[in-house]
């Protein structure tokens, strides 16, 4: 089978299709074929060796896929042949054939397209542990920065889901579209000077409960000057050092809350993917899908996925 190397730390020229063996399903695994791969940013921090998790070289990355079960081994009970299914957590998914532990594996409703499905573990999971972080109440106001992306647009559909109120940011006229699309009742162009003005008047000059904060270094200081009584930051994601005020979070009863979804026990993961499930099934929840690589353009889909303007989930297809 073809699959994605990585045998040395680094930049995204380090991503080498190669044939290997097809895995073998050990005793309680899924034999997934590969329909669509998702490209996350952690996996580029992974891939770069400056993420604090570290793989053995060599690797297969991506751990978010989608696809239909090749075969189950023994011990497999709650899945078939044939079923189409999602998977997340994977070690080796960027491959065009995957062995996954059947508590990994979720099914796919038949409106979710495979496309949608490799959209779903790591952004989904992630948005949906961060809110749970910051424990909303039902009508508080959530700003989700970044709300464009993979894991945005989850935040915002999860959240619209929950009975909140979402504002959301993006850089780009189709970004903005899509926020409003997906549910917000604001969005705002986070290149306009004045866009943080801009929130603090939508908000009736309340401030925001909820700051879901995709990129800290750049905005977390800005971020306190913006947040209600009570409120809480979210940090989800972060490239380099920040300076911040605290006054500004003292004078609110503020907090900034830090995670990662590596952090969640698999009963909490159980738990996660249960309510997608749900969200899924019902149509409440709906990936939205971007630009598509083949599998030979790992490269190209690594670069894509750290650029600013996205829209939608990037993928890589087998």
């Amino acid at each position: 089978m073809r699959a994605i190397i990585v045998r040395e730390f680094g930049g995204p020229d380090v991503l080498k299709v190669e044939d290997i063996a097809a895995p073998v399903p050990e005793p309680g695994q899924v034999l997934i074929r590969v329909k669509a791969i998702g490209v996350n940013p952690v996996d580029g921090y992974i891939r770069s060796g400056t993420y604090n998790r570290k793989p053995q070289l060599p690797y297969i990355p991506h751990t978010d896929i989608a696809g239909s079960v090749e075969s189950v081994a023994a011990g497999v009970t709650a899945i078939a042949p044939g079923d189409r299914v999602y998977a997340f957590g994977v070690a080796g998914g960027g491959a065009e054939l995957a062995a996954v532990p059947q508590a990994q594996v979720q099914p796919l409703p038949p409106a979710v397209s495979f496309a949608q499905g490799a959209a779903i573990g790591v952004p989904y999971a992630t948005a949906w542990r961060a809110l749970a972080r910051a424990q909303p109440a039902e009508g508080e106001l959530v700003l989700v920065h970044g709300a464009s992306g993979g894991t945005g647009i989850a935040a915002v559909q999860i959240a619209r889901a929950r009975g909140l109120r979402v504002f959301g940011t993006a850089g780009t006229a189709e970004g903005l579209a899509l926020v409003r699309q997906q549910g917000a009742e604001e969005a705002f162009n986070h290149t306009d000077p004045d866009y943080r003005a801009q929130i603090l008047a939508a908000s009736g000059g309340r401030g925001i409960n909820i700051i879901v904060e995709m990129l800290a270094n750049i905005n977390l200081d800005h971020d306190l000057e913006l947040l209600a009584l009570r409120g809480r930051v979210v940090v989800v994601g972060n490239r380099g050092r920040v300076e911040i005020d605290p006054r500004k979070m003292m004078s609110k009863d503020g907090a900034i809350l830090g995670f990662t979804l590596f952090n969640a026990t698999p009963s909490e993961l159980a738990e996660i993917h249960s309510g997608i499930g749900a969200g899924l099934a019902s149509g409440a929840l709906r990936p939205v899908t971007g630009k598509e690589f083949p599998l030979g353009q790992a490269p190209q889909a690594h670069t894509a996925v750290m650029a600013s303007g996205a829209h939608g989930k990037i993928l890589l297809i087998p």
